[in-house]
C-alpha cells in the first residue's frame, strides 16, 4: 500500500473521530432548543366566586412540553368567567377551574349537580363558637321548644358541606375575603370574632335534605355541629337520633307531672269536690258537651218543714241550776 492511501486512511478516520465527537458534544453538553409559550396567569392570589377581569391575568412563559392541559393562552377566553376554585399567585389558569361560558356565573356554578343550597341563621354559640367556616362538615340539630315533657333536640342531618358563611366562601386564612360576586383583592383577611350576632350559613343538602332543613328552621331553633371532614359515620338507626328531658333530668318528667296536678287540685273549689250546681262543673264530671247558649232550667224551691213539736218537758233542778229537758216518743 502506497503512503497517499495510507493518508487517506488516516484522514478518513480523524474526520470521522471528529463528527462522531461533536454530535455526542450536542448532544449531552450543549444547551438544547425547547419550545416556550405564553399562558395567563393570575396576578394575584384569587379565592373562588371571584369574576375575572384583565387586571386579574399576567402572563408567564413555560415550557410548552410543561404546559398543563387546558391552560387559557389569551384573555378573551377568561374574561367574566368565575372562578370555582382559589388561586395563588402567577398560578396558571386552566379553563377547568372556571365557569362554563354559557353557563351560570358565581357560587351558584360550585353547587354540584344534584344538591341545592339552604340558608340557615345561626349565631355564634349555635355554630361551634364561629369556628365553622366554608367547606366545613357539620351536622344540623333541631331543637322543638315547649316544656320539660315537650322538649326534643334530634339530629335530622349528617356529615353536610358547608358552602358558605354569610357572603364569604372561603375558609378565613386561605385566601384575601372577597363576597360570592365581587373581584379579588390583597387585603389580608379579617380575623374570626365570636360577635354573638346571628349570621347566614348556606348548607348544600339534597332536594330531599332540603325540604326536611327548611321544615326544621320554621318549627324550632338550629344548631350546627363541627365534624371532622375525613369522619363519614352515620347513625344505623332508622329513625334520626333524638334527645329528651328524660337523658338530662330523669327525674325532671315525674317533677313535672307532680306540679301540673297540684296546679289542677289549686284550681278546684274547697275540699276538692266539684261544684255540682255548676252546669259546667257537671258537664265535665259526666263527660258531656256543655253549650253555654242551652237555657238552664231554674231550680224547684225548697220547701221549709218546722221541727217537730216536743212531747215532753221535764224540770230538772241540780242545786240551783234549772235545766228543761224534752223527750219524743
Amino acid at each position: 500500500m502506497d503512503r497517499q492511501k495510507l493518508l487517506m486512511i488516516f484522514g478518513g478516520a480523524a474526520v470521522a473521530a471528529a463528527l462522531l465527537t461533536w454530535f455526542l458534544y450536542s448532544a449531552t453538553v450543549a444547551p438544547k432548543k425547547e419550545k416556550f409559550v405564553q399562558v395567563l396567569a393570575s396576578s394575584a392570589s384569587l379565592p373562588a366566586g371571584t369574576r375575572l377581569q384583565k387586571i386579574h391575568f399576567k402572563k408567564i412563559t413555560i415550557a410548552e412540553k410543561d404546559a398543563p392541559l387546558g391552560a387559557l393562552l389569551d384573555e378573551k377566553s377568561g374574561i367574566d368567567r368565575t372562578l370555582l376554585y382559589p388561586l395563588t399567585l402567577n398560578e396558571p389558569i386552566l379553563s377547568t377551574r372556571l365557569s362554563s361560558v354559557s353557563g351560570a356565573d358565581g357560587v351558584a356554578s360550585m353547587i354540584e349537580i344534584g344538591k341545592r343550597a339552604v340558608a340557615v341563621s345561626v349565631n355564634d354559640a349555635a355554630s361551634a363558637s364561629g369556628l365553622i367556616q366554608a367547606r366545613s362538615h357539620v351536622d344540623v340539630l333541631f331543637t322543638k321548644p315547649g316544656s320539660m315533657l315537650e322538649a326534643v333536640t334530634t339530629t335530622v342531618l349528617e356529615d353536610v358541606v358547608v358552602l358558605s358563611v354569610g357572603r364569604s366562601v372561603e375558609p378565613a386564612g386561605s385566601a384575601p375575603a372577597a363576597t360570592a360576586g365581587g373581584g379579588g383583592g390583597s387585603a389580608a383577611p379579617a380575623p374570626v370574632v365570636n360577635s354573638g350576632q346571628s349570621r347566614a350559613v348556606t348548607l348544600l343538602v339534597s332536594p330531599e335534605q332540603s325540604r326536611v332543613l327548611e321544615l326544621a328552621k320554621n318549627q324550632g331553633r338550629i344548631s350546627l355541629a363541627l365534624r371532622n371532614p375525613k369522619d363519614e359515620s352515620r347513625s344505623d338507626s332508622a329513625e334520626p337520633p333524638s334527645v329528651t328531658a328524660e337523658s338530662i333530668d330523669p327525674g325532671g318528667a315525674y317533677r313535672s307531672q307532680r306540679l301540673k296536678m297540684q296546679a289542677q287540685n289549686r284550681s278546684r273549689p274547697p275540699g276538692g269536690v266539684p261544684n255540682l250546681r255548676d252546669d259546667k262543673a257537671w258537664a265535665n264530671l259526666i263527660g258531656a258537651d256543655f253549650d253555654p247558649t242551652k237555657p238552664v232550667a231554674a231550680p224547684k224551691p225548697v220547701e221549709k218543714k218546722d221541727p217537730p213539736k216536743p212531747r215532753f218537758v221535764v224540770d230538772v233542778f241540780r242545786g240551783d241550776k234549772h235545766v228543761q229537758e224534752t223527750f219524743q216518743e
